[in-house]
């Protein structure tokens, strides 16, 4: 008994990991304000860079023992520890200028508000050019062209 008890609540706690084991390339964001990459798939690699940013898109590219390769929004790729990552989708307002958050999915629909380059918000799949997104509670529709994490990717669910 105590066994399955065991074996229940591993499966339990590992889920999330295995959530992450996904067909390459996929989307995932960053759990925690802090977290940091390395060189290398393990503790014993130094840090070479730390992100201050939770829900920060990345884009998985490789998988090995609990290590994610990730690649960031400038092209740095390192290595991060699974449990680092939130496999609910996120994505990073890019581009010169304010970005306008419409009220449907499309030019025509009118702009709600604006959002800086830089800003992180969750968003829904993508379709025809047009990603629904929530910036800290506000909702509304952006053009893809404008958020960095929008790509469909063969990992996606």
């Amino acid at each position: 008994m105590l066994g399955l008890a065991l074996m229940l609540a591993a499966t339990a706690a590992l889920a999330p990991l295995r959530a992450q084991d996904r067909t390459l390339p996929y989307w995932a964001s960053l759990r925690y304000d802090k977290v940091n990459m390395r060189v290398g798939p393990s503790a014993e690699y130094p840090v070479t860079w730390v992100y201050l940013r939770k829900g920060l898109p990345v884009k998985v590219v490789r998988i090995r023992e609990g290590w994610r390769l990730v690649e960031d929004h400038e092209g740095t790729q390192g290595w991060v520890a699974a449990s680092q990552l939130d496999p609910a989708r996120g994505a990073l307002v890019t581009g010169a200028g304010l970005a306008d958050i419409m009220a449907g999915p499309n030019a025509a629909s009118g702009v709600k508000w604006r959002a800086q380059p830089g800003v992180v918000a969750a968003i829904k799949p993508c379709k025809s050019g047009w990603c629904e997104v929530d910036i800290a509670g506000r909702k509304g529709w952006m053009s893809a062209a404008r958020l960095w994490g929008s790509e469909p990717l063969p990992g996606d669910e």
